[in-house]
């Protein structure tokens, strides 16, 4: 396979984490160096490793991989959308028990998003193996175009926060982000008929 088709593939594979990395960080009070480094760590290791332990399972869980991973990825996102959005109505409330904002980039939060948007890579993987690919050098490339658009999305989510509009109500903007990216895994997997 050649450098250009895995370059286009690992960017196709990264606009999931680029809308999430988006979402995050509009949710944060104040994105700072970390941030982006956890997060493009995070989605970038992710990235790589999916592929891989993919072309490792091969042709043996495929098609149960393939029937199951939409509801995966939905169930996680879900998941951090929901606690972000409920984190924002206790905010609105006054219910706010001292703890902020949900960080969505805390360690739970991290492995949550990174294996909800890396799902897909795993089915690559498996199609690497079934095709009889190596997998290590496109894992590698996927991993760090993945890392780099990450990053991109931190950094435009961090001025899209910044708007005052948007500032109050950006947890809420984050939740809803991540449960229409949810949503829409299930609609590109025609669940809804």
């Amino acid at each position: 396979m050649s450098f250009f088709t895995v370059f286009c593939l690992a960017v196709a594979l990264s606009m999931d984490a680029f809308a999430v990395a988006v979402a995050s960080a509009c949710a944060l009070c104040e994105v700072r160096c970390v941030h982006y480094v956890r997060l493009s760590a995070s989605f970038g290791f992710f990235q790589f490793l999916m592929p891989v332990i993919g072309w490792l399972l091969g042709a043996t869980v495929r098609s149960y991989v393939e029937s199951w991973d939409h509801w995966i990825a939905f169930g996680l996102l879900a998941w951090v959308g929901g606690n972000m959005l409920w984190q924002a109505w206790k905010e609105f409330r006054g219910l706010a028990d001292g703890e902020g904002k949900a960080d969505p980039t805390s360690l739970r939060n991290l492995i949550l998003l990174g294996i909800a948007t890396s799902i897909d890579a795993l089915a690559v993987g498996i199609s690497f193996a079934l095709l009889e690919t190596p997998i290590l050098w496109p894992s590698i490339l996927i991993g760090i175009v993945c890392a780099a658009i990450t990053a991109l999305g931190v950094f435009l989510g961090r001025k899209l926060s910044g708007m005052s509009a948007l500032e109050s109500y950006a947890s809420v903007i984050g939740g809803l982000t991540l449960l229409g990216i949810a949503v829409n895994i299930l609609r590109e997997h025609q669940v809804f008929g």
